[in-house]
């Protein structure tokens, strides 16, 4: 389908709108899908890290560190927590879920924090790190890992339907414009057409003539226009037809 000159700037106009709208909502709808569910995850494991808390009180205080490491790898299993660990108040770790042990980055740089950090442990990956404190702190704190891989993950499969979603309508209403555009180009072409006809004095008896000067819009007021100066013989007529006043510095005038 081929568009008019005219038309073409307005098509690449619409273009470049869909472009801009597309590229915004998708970053809109990226940082917004990771803030909601990084801050998902984050939520969730702190409630992992009290829930152990809250339970491993009387376990702590009785000593009991069987039944501690077995309540830990309870909530291991559950998706996107990748380690466990629970120290005492005076930083001496008490149950974990490490194998074969624990990270020499996690036991040298273990500060007693409660503070949401992000590790990156070699060989093993990158985690965002929340903490929750037993009795206060008074007998220890619970650390959970998060694998921000899975999270990540997890996000990009998010995003990726956002991403199509707004792809699917950027490229329907491309073609949708390219459609709507070719069909207000046409009358144009055709009245294009139609007063190359009628210069070349080609144009009686055509149909597609008649189907232009039958128009009520401004293509069928062009039409007629057309025709009434080509027909027209007087050049006051030609001058009155087009709202112009005769003067003497004009052509017609000057010949009379």
């Amino acid at each position: 389908m081929s568009l008019q000159k005219l038309f073409q700037r307005t098509l690449f106009g619409i273009f470049f709108l869909f472009g801009l709208i597309g590229v915004a909502t998708s970053v809109l709808c990226i940082n917004t899908v990771d803030s909601y569910l990084s801050r998902e995850y984050e939520t969730n494991s702190k409630g992992i890290a009290k829930t152990i808390a809250d339970a491993s009180v009387d376990i702590i205080l009785n000593r009991d560190l069987s039944v501690l490491q077995s309540l830990i790898d309870q909530f291991i299993e559950i998706q996107g927590i990748s380690y466990i660990y629970i120290t005492d108040e005076s930083g001496e770790f008490l149950a974990h879920t490490f194998v074969p042990g624990i990270p020499e980055q996690i036991r040298t740089g273990y500060t007693g924090s409660n503070e949401t950090v992000e590790r990156r442990l070699p060989g093993i990956g990158d985690f965002v790190e929340v903490s929750s404190p037993i009795l206060a702190g008074i007998s220890g704190n619970v650390h959970v890992g998060m694998d921000m891989g899975l999270i990540s993950l997890k996000i990009q499969g998010a995003i990726g339907q956002q991403v199509y979603l707004i792809t699917s309508i950027f490229v329907g209403g491309v073609f949708v414009a390219i459609w709507l555009m070719g069909l207000s180009a046409k009358p144009i072409a055709d009245l294009l057409a139609y007063a190359v006809r009628l210069a070349g004095g080609r144009a009686e008896g055509d149909d597609a003539g008649r189907t232009l000067l039958a128009r009520d819009d401004e293509v069928g007021h062009l039409a007629r226009l057309f025709l009434y100066f080509s027909e027209a013989k007087d050049p006051d007529k030609v001058e009155r037809a087009a709202g112009i006043q005769p003067s003497p510095d004009m052509p017609g005038a000057l010949g009379r």
